[in-house]
């Protein structure tokens, strides 16, 4: 059964043939990697993803991303091999012209644990800079890169959906993402997970948290605390002052704060116009309201 919001994802990125194929995919690779594939998680947004057995025993996770335009499954993969299981996930095979990743299994989710958000944010810092790391050569998109698409992803969207926030709201996220662009530096740039949040942080043996589906870039560090900012959005609505958790989050990474803020805004509304798009309520609405006040209050 494929979780619903892959479906929508696939459907949206025209790939027809690829939901149709599933069945035949999942089992050349059982014949393939020499295992045997289970139950499908469907907490998934954008891959099918499978509990896998193999031949010795090892409990192990398959996942197929849904294709779409871009190198998602060599961008993942590059990020898994260079974070060698440290902060990551640990890839056990990849197959990118199939979009196919091995992973090890690892255990529940952060959002599944009713963790408060102040010890959720400690958590998934520590997982992140676990991850950063220089690395020269990786042929990552860089954070100049990414916030050239967020800018261009944040005007089509808000254009396509019929413009369900305010002007104010996207003028100010696009002013963030030129400002983002501008100061991209590739000497200070690090591997950075790209996609830092409580869905996306598994309990590792031992009690750490792993990150899993890395969207990969070669980026200010920042970055991945903008993610940060983006998420619980009703939060951020009822804190008296919302740039209190991007000084946190600086002062807990040595980082600088205004990267990580401006970062969090050009996110929100880029993943809320995403989220409205794709009809994933109420968080969709709760970011762009949140997008909305900091547009009003702090532009």
């Amino acid at each position: 059964m494929i979780p619903e919001i892959v479906r929508r994802k696939a459907v949206l990125a025209g790939a027809h043939d690829w939901l149709a194929g599933l069945p035949r995919l999942v089992a050349e690779l059982e014949r393939d990697w020499g295992l045997c594939a289970g139950k499908v998680y469907d907490g998934a947004t954008e891959a099918l993803v499978v509990a896998a057995r193999l031949g010795d025993g090892t409990d192990a996770v398959l996942k197929l991303l849904v294709p779409r335009a871009g190198e998602h499954a060599r961008h993942e993969a590059a990020v898994l091999r260079l974070a060698g299981g440290d902060g990551c996930a640990r890839l056990l095979r990849a197959d990118e012209g199939r979009g196919a990743l091995l992973l090890e299994r690892l255990g529940p989710a952060l959002s599944d644990l009713a963790v408060p958000l102040a010890q959720r944010l400690e958590i998934l810092t520590d997982a992140a800079v676990r991850v950063w790391r220089p690395a020269p050569g990786s042929g990552l998109p860089t954070g100049r890169w990414k916030a050239g698409w967020l800018a261009d992803f944040i005007a089509a969207t808000w254009e396509r959906t019929g413009r369900p926030c305010p002007e104010r709201t996207v003028e100010h996220a696009l002013a963030c993402c030129e400002r983002r662009a501008a100061a991209h530096d590739d000497e200070r740039a690090v591997l950075v997970h790209g996609d830092v949040q409580q869905w996306n942080a598994l309990r590792a043996p031992g009690g750490r948290f792993k990150l899993v589906d890395p969207d990969g870039l070669s980026a200010d560090a920042e970055y991945d605390l903008g993610i940060l900012m983006r998420e619980d959005p009703e939060e951020l609505l009822a804190a008296a002052d919302p740039r209190a958790r991007s000084r946190w989050l600086a002062a807990r990474t040595g980082r600088d704060e205004r990267a990580i803020w401006e970062w969090g805004n050009a996110e929100r509304v880029s993943t809320g116009l995403l989220l409205a798009e794709l009809g994933v309520e109420p968080v969709g609405s709760q970011m762009l309201a949140a997008a909305n006040r900091i547009a009003a209050d702090f532009a």
